[in-house]
């Protein structure tokens, strides 16, 4: 009997799946990426925007279909969709057998064993409980790096999301489980660590009564074998001066924060319910790269949330020009029920939130591509990634890409080079958001 899972939405998620893969493991089942070999699939699904609500329920609706035509015997929904929409999938979705909540990934071994009694549950805990954590993980990002998620929920309840009601209060995993699950992945291969939560920059707080990100980041870079230390999601009112300072000091640790800022206007900002105005947030930026000049940035705007003026888009447009982010993505401001902001008066029509949205990226892309050509010159380590096939090149990161939504170096040489190999390269040219280089000493190659 062969398992298929498909894994949508965030890297928080990945983790989940990779943790129900080795629960799985553990017990014999193999697993297939083919759909129509696999007899059970499991769709960890994800409803954090409409775009990603109806990519989960298509999903599901296609491997429901494949009941008919292909070898599928048994359909499992997991993950944020299946905890917030439990009762409608039941009703809408009759392909779906089994439901697994947020919480309750830990039930993955005894859902798909119903697959024998076709006694079919719906697995759905409090979403307040401690959560699924230091479980075997079957890793499927490659091997060279893994997401380890550092903690759950949220208790930020900003007006337009929907998180804390289906990953519930904000709890921190234990230290200790962490770092013997960070060791687990470094012998298995791993060699840089991405740390992910709805919010990191709180991590402890809960647990040791203090932020204790920067004392998780010392023990973290103990461990040998490990290269890189990548922190994503980092509130920018919760970032401080120690964190900084914990970050430079520690090699280890990638000059890279991903800090969502999602507006600039302070009068947005606070219907949005951010707890920063546009002068704190510039203050925090300036301290950061005071602290550590080479820090790369990386942000994400919401365009259109309810009551955005022109002159508010504009504010957003100056703040972006002023700053000159490294990396900036922008979402279109999506209308969640059961959020605060979905009852806001003044909703901006689709058309206005995509024009605001093209008008920043357009304005993103100028910068990132001057600083890409600005790089021409300079010498990086790189990640190896991959070999572009036919050719003589491969395809990696610097420390500033974070995988799979940041730019790529593209390395050319005649040597021999394995994906997790790190590599000196002087960069000869850009291409858009793409760097182009070649190895600066062949003789330099480290493990």
């Amino acid at each position: 009997m062969k398992i298929m899972f498909i894994s949508l939405g965030c890297d928080k998620n990945l983790v989940d799946t990779e943790m129900m893969l080795g629960m799985l493991a553990e017990k014999g089942y193999q697993f297939t990426d083919d759909e129509w070999e696999a007899e059970i699939v499991v769709v960890n699904t994800c409803c954090f925007i409409g775009d990603a609500k109806e990519e989960s329920i298509n999903t599901l609706i296609e491997i429901g279909q494949l009941k008919e035509t292909a070898n599928v015997k048994m359909l499992i929904a997991a993950g944020c969709l299946a905890q917030r929409y439990q009762k409608e999938i039941r009703e809408q979705i009759p392909e779906v057998d089994v439901i697994i909540g947020t919480m309750a990934i830990d039930k993955i071994v005894e859902a798909v064993e119903e697959y024998q009694t076709k006694q079919y549950t719906t697995f759905v805990e409090d979403i307040d409980k401690t959560p699924v954590s230091g479980k075997k993980r079957v890793v499927t990002t490659g091997g060279h790096y893994a997401y380890m998620k550092i903690a759950e929920g949220c208790d930020k309840r900003c007006s337009y999301c929907i998180i804390p009601k289906v990953r519930g209060s904000y709890r921190s995993i234990p230290m200790e489980t962490l770092l013997k699950e960070a060791a687990t992945l470094v012998e298995q291969g791993v060699k840089e660590l991405i740390l992910v939560a709805q919010e990191t920059t709180l991590y402890g707080t809960d647990l040791y009564g203090k932020k204790s990100l920067p004392e998780l980041l010392r023990k973290l870079s103990e461990i040998r074998g490990l290269y890189w230390i990548r922190i994503l999601y980092c509130y920018p009112e919760e970032i401080t001066e120690d964190l900084i300072d914990t970050i430079a000091e520690l090699p280890k640790v990638c000059h890279y924060l991903d800090i969502p800022i999602q507006h600039a206007s302070d009068t947005i900002l606070k219907r949005m319910g951010r707890r920063t105005n546009q002068q704190q947030l510039k203050d925090k930026i300036a301290m950061i790269r005071s602290k550590i000049p080479d820090m790369c940035l990386r942000t994400t705007l919401i365009t259109g949330f309810p009551g955005e003026t022109q002159e508010d888009h504009e504010q957003s447009m100056a703040f972006v020009d002023e700053m000159e982010f490294d990396r900036l993505g922008v979402f279109t401001y999506s209308a969640e029920e059961d959020t605060p902001a979905a009852g806001f008066p003044d909703q901006i029509e689709e058309e206005v939130k995509k024009d605001r949205q093209a008008d920043i990226m357009e304005l993103q892309q100028e910068i990132a591509f001057e600083k890409a050509e600005g790089m021409t010159g300079q010498d990086v380590l790189v990640m190896i990634e991959g070999k572009v096939a036919d050719e003589n090149a491969y395809v990696g990161r610097t420390y500033k890409d974070a995988p799979n939504v940041d730019g790529l170096v593209f390395v050319n040489t005649d040597r021999e080079l394995m994906t997790g190999d790190f590599v000196p390269v002087h960069i000869t040219g850009s291409y858009e958001y793409d760097l182009i280089g070649e190895i600066k000493d062949e003789n330099e190659l480290t493990e």
